[in-house]
């Protein structure tokens, strides 16, 4: 990559907060969302005996040559819904959901709308891509898409065109999709984001399952992490923190019985003791050095001794798809 130079280190975001709230450190690790492994590298260096880095995009390994050389690292091509099957008796587990800035600067990887590549967006390597939605998915469904995921007021208008033009030509590249949805909308003021925002981050979420992935993870981590082992996640928009603050709260025993008229749920004994009880911010040292963490929280839970249980996943707050068929 041409500008990789000048391009800075990534910084773990809340890195600082997390090592504090989960000291101390030790034992093994999983690192399910390893990148750079910025965060492995820290948690290494904080105590713990050995990382074991996961990541759904084999392409960051390469990338990672003080982690292929370290023996105290073992690295795992795979998604983090999988972490139990990767690992068990976990001292603690660490969910960094931003997506990877290594992969957004890639224009072929086709996650940008700044940038020219093929219209792909997929984390890993199989599945359907973002070209596959755009060019076969009925009307409706890119409209739920774009409406549910990215909260895109003008989804309707943005489908009816997409079909419109993929019918003239299928539209496989970025920009012309950006170009498309760019028309649809007014042009954007000074200040205000890009106006196929939205609708690549919908788009994004549907190829990668985002949602889906982040239940299962969470409900992986609770079998694979031992009595007094952390579950450390760091968020960056507002749908993820609430569903694991939910999936804390459920797993904690703090989401009791609503309805006093219900008959009385059977008591289930906590999985979990919640550590921070409001999710944390960056301070000001962190905003100045990285302004990249604005938006992010982070929640940590320590596992108690109690086995793994169900989640009512219908409590998560998980957006989901309208079913059209």
């Amino acid at each position: 990559m041409g500008t990789a130079a000048a391009t800075p280190p990534h910084i773990p975001v809340l890195i600082r907060p997390l090592i504090a709230a989960c000291s101390p450190i030790s034992g093994t690790w999983l690192d399910g969302t390893f990148g750079a492994g910025g965060y492995s590298k820290l948690l290494l260096e904080a105590g713990a005996d050995h990382i074991i880095g996961v990541d759904r995009d084999p392409s960051v390994f390469k990338m990672a040559h003080w982690a292929t050389e370290n023996d105290a690292v073992t690295l795992v091509e795979d998604t983090f819904s999988n972490l139990d099957v990767v690992a068990s008796d976990l001292d603690g587990v660490v969910l960094d959901l931003g997506v990877s800035s290594m992969q957004l600067d890639q224009a072929e990887r086709g996650f940008s709308f700044m940038r020219d590549g093929p219209l792909d967006m997929r984390m890993g390597q199989d599945g359907q891509s973002a070209a596959d939605i755009i060019n076969e998915a009925e009307e409706t469904d890119i409209a739920d898409i774009l409406f549910t995921y990215g909260e895109e007021r003008a989804s309707r208008r943005i489908a009816r065109k997409i079909v419109q033009e993929r019918d003239r030509e299928p539209i496989t590249t970025t920009l012309r999709l950006a170009k498309i949805i760019e028309g649809c909308l007014p042009r954007s003021k000074p200040g205000q984001s890009h106006p196929a925002t939205r609708s690549f981050q919908a788009i994004r979420i549907a190829v990668n399952d985002e949602y889906g992935q982040l239940a299962e993870g969470l409900e992986a981590a609770e079998r694979a992490l031992k009595p007094g082992g952390h579950l450390a996640v760091v968020t960056f928009h507002s749908v993820e923190d609430r569903m694991v603050k939910r999936f804390l709260q459920q797993r904690a025993g703090g989401m009791g019985n609503a309805n006093r008229y219900a008959p009385e749920l059977e008591t289930e004994k906590p999985a979990f003791k919640i550590i921070t009880k409001k999710a944390k911010g960056p301070d000001e040292d962190e905003l100045a050095q990285n302004p990249r963490s604005r938006s992010a929280k982070l929640r940590v839970a320590r596992r108690t001794d109690a086995p793994a249980g169900a989640v009512d996943r219908s409590k998560l707050g998980m957006p989901q798809l309208k079913d059209h068929r």
